[in-house]
């Protein structure tokens, strides 16, 4: 793990997004600026069109600025080409979504390896990693059984189970608990939260559930744009 100086993995500095539609600019972000230290949970939340989604993707590697800078382990985003941009996202990013994106031809086992696979980790170790990480989100025994043969919230500790398995710098999580019921969402939030607190597994959440909101220990409040609002909780 890679921080700057003053300890932040993430830093977003005056950062614009500008999309066009046709003869109209949509302005997505209007000079955002923050940071993330290793260890973090944090959460964005505010109301459609705030910009939560956007910020995910650019701290993801998956869209560039229109202007500003987005850093992450003191490595400058926009700077890097295609190739780069690639292995930052297999090594340094893990991706939770709302629709879980997992392969359905694959088990919950193969499904949590798969970016291993990709950065060629030895099989024992993969093994070792998959099988205490699935038995950490409560899949203990479920390794064989595809995703039609999980429910939802199962799919989804698969999916923050692959996220993690490659050690990333941050996991970005869009709405991690929109498709399941209240039970199966709390539950998934004391994974990610015993995840971070055992692990220092750093997450950032784009969210609208209130509780992921009361359970984050940072809440940033995104309004047009921009921080109105940087709470951090004990």
């Amino acid at each position: 793990m890679i921080a700057d100086g003053n300890g932040a993995i993430v830093r977003l500095r005056d950062v614009t997004k500008i999309y066009h539609q046709g003869a109209i600019d949509v302005h997505a972000l209007r000079g955002l600026t923050f940071d993330l230290a290793k260890g973090e949970f944090a959460a964005l939340c505010g109301p459609s069109g705030s910009g939560k989604t956007t910020v995910l993707n650019l701290i993801g590697a998956l869209d560039r600025p229109t202007s500003g800078s987005v850093t992450l382990e003191g490595r400058d985003l926009a700077q890097l080409n295609r190739r780069e941009l690639s292995g930052v996202r297999r090594d340094r990013i893990g991706f939770v979504f709302q629709a879980y994106n997992l392969i359905p031809v694959l088990t919950a086992y193969e499904n949590a390896e798969t970016v291993m696979w990709v950065q060629r980790i030895e099989a024992a170790e993969r093994r070792r990693r998959v099988m205490e990480l699935l038995a950490a989100v409560g899949l203990e025994g479920l390794e064989g059984r595809k995703p039609s043969e999980l429910s939802g919230g199962q799919q989804q500790r698969v999916a923050i189970a692959r996220a993690i398995a490659a050690q990333p710098a941050i996991v970005l999580a869009d709405e991690p608990t929109a498709n399941v019921d209240s039970e199966t969402g709390d539950t998934l939030i004391d994974i990610m939260e015993r995840l971070n607190r055992d692990q220092r597994v750093t997450f950032l959440f784009s969210t609208h559930d209130p509780r992921v909101m009361e359970r984050a220990h940072r809440l940033i409040r995104l309004v047009d744009g921009n921080v109105a609002a940087d709470e951090r909780r004990s």
